[in-house]
């Protein structure tokens, strides 16, 4: 088998790059990246030399250039994405562009050339904010709440459409929130874990009591895999984590973890529309493909906090000027920065 693998440099990318080359000996995998902000192709040097392996450094919108990557190619797993809320509220227009016009140039050429799979690599945020004890599984009513979830599901939408349509044989995966190694420190677990390692104040959201399901990586990486060779084109699964934990409660594991004082956390403004809750149902996967979650959520996070611990080089690699201005803008001055968007916000 030869794999497609569009993204590959990004965080679940490159860790599911790994698995499947150690899972399946015999496949070979291109790796198309454009290598943005997150793409960070030392997240793979130890495979930059494998025979098995090619780079290809593109964007996803330039049809010629994905013809050309996937030509030969017997299936396509598509990670490549915009995929921070916070960039999408700031800046909306990369993030269409990427999630819906990039996954429509995909879509046309797994059609022209005749794939056997087509694999999105989709969120369950594009079920949008949950009611208290709810867990939704594939059939639950899409509502995205922010410009990201509803880029991704605009883009379900459009692989939806394309296997009823043209036939192309799709799958969909919708996973929860990935944790693990090299993941950007923009996201919340990896600059919780960065921070308290300095011994810098944690940002936490509002209250911090919003909801999240959280899926160690690896996890994902055997869910995506599992779906790809045992799931049915046209369906749609989602992968979820062990259980359900507030911000709040992962940035206190992390500093107890590390044994850093509590003091730390600083509740500061809460995003626009953010979502409460987030959790799902994975009963479907589990069904068709033997798949379960086998990290817990203690054990998975504090093999992460040893692997930022363990790797500051790379840590200092990817903090680059362009991601401190990021932190200073919307982290340190980040009122400042809300209030820029406010005009455009209506209560």
């Amino acid at each position: 088998m030869k794999l497609l693998i569009t993204g590959g440099a990004g965080f679940i990318g490159s860790n599911f790059i790994h698995h499947l080359m150690a899972e399946q000996p015999d496949w070979s995998v291109v790796n198309l990246d454009k290598l943005t902000y997150a793409g960070n192709l030392a997240n793979l040097s130890s495979l930059a030399s494998a025979a098995r392996y090619r780079f290809v450094r593109a964007d996803i919108c330039d049809g010629a250039a994905v013809l050309a990557a996937m030509r030969g190619c017997d299936a396509v797993i598509h990670f490549a994405a915009e995929s921070h809320v916070d960039r999408s509220i700031y800046e909306p227009a990369p993030v269409i562009q990427t999630n819906v016009m990039g996954t429509f140039t995909l879509l046309e050429a797994a059609r022209e050339l005749n794939l056997w799979r087509f694999l999105h690599v989709s969120t369950d945020e594009v079920y949008g904010d949950l009611p208290a004890s709810a867990a939704a599984d594939e059939d639950f009513p899409l509502k995205p709440s922010s410009p990201y979830s509803a880029s991704k599901a605009g883009a379900d939408m459009l692989v939806l459409s394309y296997v009823r349509t043209y036939g192309v044989p799709a799958i969909i995966t919708r996973s929860s929130n990935n944790y693990g190694p090299f993941q950007f420190p923009e996201k919340f677990l990896p600059l919780m874990i960065t921070n308290a390692m300095s011994g810098k104040a944690l940002p936490i959201y509002g209250d911090g009591g919003q909801q999240r399901n959280w899926l160690h990586v690896s996890d994902n990486c055997r869910g995506i895999l599992q779906a790809l060779e045992r799931g049915r084109p046209g369906a749609i699964y989602n992968i979820g984590g062990p259980g359900v934990e507030t911000n709040l409660e992962m940035a206190r594991r992390v500093l107890r973890v590390l044994g850093k004082p509590e003091s730390l956390l600083t509740h500061v403004t809460d995003r626009p529309g953010h979502d409460r809750r987030y959790a799902i149902n994975s009963s479907k996967l589990a069904a068709e493909t033997g798949w379960r979650p086998q990290v817990e959520l203690e054990e998975g996070l504090r093999g992460t906090v040893a692997w930022y611990a363990a790797n500051s080089d790379w840590l200092a690699a990817v903090r680059d000027g362009r991601y401190r201005t990021y932190y200073q803008k919307y982290y340190e001055n980040r009122d400042a920065s809300l209030q820029a968007i406010a005009p455009a916000r209506k209560e």
